[in-house]
């Protein structure tokens, strides 16, 4: 027992110092690497990635000498991201906040109140650069070790803003801001659907913003809620960075799934649309998983994105977008063998693997604090407003994370996958597996002459028989199981047995 400890000690070893990808990194654009399935995304809320929660309560207490998440600070973690196989990272918003009808005692990343600066929650006070440097430092680090930096646009305005620029917000009868669906904490932007672009001065302030981020190096630009934006508006913001940085990168907040406008008073421009303006990827439709009991649904998402994808002249692409920061967590739909299921889902299908802070790490997202009266607060809201099993945006809160590092261990495995068999998982075919059985999910990707071979029982409770034919394999064919946690069998070409609720198989053919 002792020696297969240390065997297993020694792989997770060499698989953390050895989570390198290719030397293209250092030369590739995050936009090429995106486009042909290379960006490894980890989404990132600063104000809380590094927090120093001492006396363990969930928040922040500036009062008690503990520290939030800053530019500098988070410094710290990248070579841990590294080692996880993250070579993107995401950050939700770094604009300023509101703090009028602000929900939460910090106000939300997405209640923008200012265009042309970086929030200053996120700026370290002992530190002697100017906000703009405290930003570009943090972007430098990240390049240091071939990590790449996509920055967070949010679609809306702060109260706060409206109250200096109402003429930028589309207003009620009686002059007041309209608020879109229920983001109650921020005002509609007004946008003209015309060549001419107007409200010009929106467009103006979302120029500058663009140039901001280029000038303190950012990789690119994830869009939320992109499709509350007209094609003619994204079509020229977007010609208008490609003239500055010609691969710098669009992400659209996107899916199938959204078909109606998010607000009735706001537009709807739909995924294939943003695609055609000139976005580089979408989120596609993941998050369903949750919803998704039979390889039928999985395999229809995936050969849809697909042939959506090669309509394009220009190579585009998606996330796996299985759990975002708007997705309760899955360790809460489904438990910690759910989340494995997404780790091997995200590291094998033809797509950008995605994560979001805490995830790895085994975070419920559960904070003792929700909606309770806070003992201080820096927005106009006296509670701890938070969204329940999603990590918290709205509250200087603890660093995300558990006691466990299960999924951290899992990650490490499949990523070393990923990084060995990296031609055949990037721009090998889609192959769905046939099985007698719906329950299970079974693909192969496939390239030349090499394999990766998927194999997860769907069924979170029950186990259930596999009985599934594997292509191309040979005599003298070399096979190599990755991960087998199931009493099942490879017999010639077929892969048999039962496999316990959520188990998975994994295995490469050479």
């Amino acid at each position: 027992m002792a020696v297969k400890k240390l065997f297993i000690s020694l792989i997770l070893f060499f698989l953390c110092s050895g989570m390198v990808y290719s030397a293209d990194e250092t030369t590739k654009s995050l936009r090429e690497m995106f486009q042909n399935n290379e960006a490894v995304i980890y989404s990132v809320n600063l104000r809380t990635f590094n927090a120093d929660d001492k006396n363990g309560n969930g928040i922040i207490e500036f009062s008690n000498g503990e520290t939030s998440g800053s530019f500098i600070n988070a410094v710290e973690r990248l070579d841990e991201l590294k080692a996880l196989g993250i070579n993107t990272i995401h950050l939700l918003p770094i604009t300023p906040v509101g703090k009028i009808k602000a929900l939460g005692t910090a106000g939300s990343l997405y209640a923008l109140s200012d265009f042309t600066t970086v929030n200053p929650q996120l700026l370290d006070p002992n530190s002697d650069l100017s906000p703009k440097e405290q930003a570009k430092f943090f972007i430098d680090e990240c390049h240091k070790r071939n990590i790449k930096v996509i920055v967070d646009l949010p679609s809306c305005g702060a109260y706060d803003l409206f109250i200096n620029r109402p003429d930028l917000f589309v207003q009620n009868e009686d002059g007041t801001p309209y608020v879109p669906a229920d983001w109650f904490d921020v005002r509609l932007f007004s946008i003209d659907n015309s060549p001419r672009l107007l409200n010009s001065d929106i467009f103006s302030l979302h120029k500058f913003f663009v140039s901001y981020m280029i000038s303190i190096g950012a990789d690119g630009i994830r869009a939320d809620v992109a499709t509350i934006k007209p094609f003619i508006f994204w079509k020229e913001l977007i010609k208008f960075a490609r003239e500055k940085n010609p691969n710098f990168f669009f992400l659209a907040e996107a899916s199938e799934s959204w078909t109606t406008p998010a607000s009735e008073k706001g537009y709807f421009t739909d995924y294939k649309k943003l695609l055609e303006a000139g976005f580089d990827g979408y989120y596609g439709n993941y998050f369903e998983l949750k919803n998704w009991d039979t390889m039928e649904k999985l395999t229809e998402s995936v050969l849809s994105h697909q042939n959506v994808l090669k309509k394009y002249p220009e190579k585009k692409s998606v996330i796996g977008s299985f759990e975002t920061h708007d997705v309760v967590s899955p360790l809460l739909t489904g438990g910690e063998n759910f989340s494995k299921i997404i780790i091997w889902l995200n590291a094998t299908l033809p797509l950008n693997p995605y994560y979001v802070d805490g995830f790895l790490q085994a975070d419920d997202y559960i904070y003792d604090y929700s909606n309770k009266k806070a003992a201080e607060t820096y927005t106009d809201d006296e509670y701890y407003y938070v969204h329940q099993g999603q990590i918290d945006i709205f509250n200087f809160s603890r660093k995300p994370g558990s006691d466990t590092n299960i999924l951290i261990d899992e990650q490490k495995i499949a990523m070393e996958l990923r990084r060995q068999f990296n031609d055949v998982i990037t721009s090998g075919k889609f192959i769905p597996l046939n099985s007698d059985n719906s329950k299970i999910f079974a693909y192969q990707r496939m390239l030349n002459k090499k394999s990766v071979v998927v194999i997860i029982n769907r069924n979170l409770v029950n186990s259930e028989n596999v009985n599934v034919n594997i292509k191309n394999i040979k005599i003298k064919s070399k096979i190599n199981f990755i991960k087998q946690d199931t009493a099942t069998q490879l017999n010639k070409s077929k892969y048999t047995g039962k496999m316990k609720p959520a188990s998975i198989v994994v295995f490469t053919i050479e």
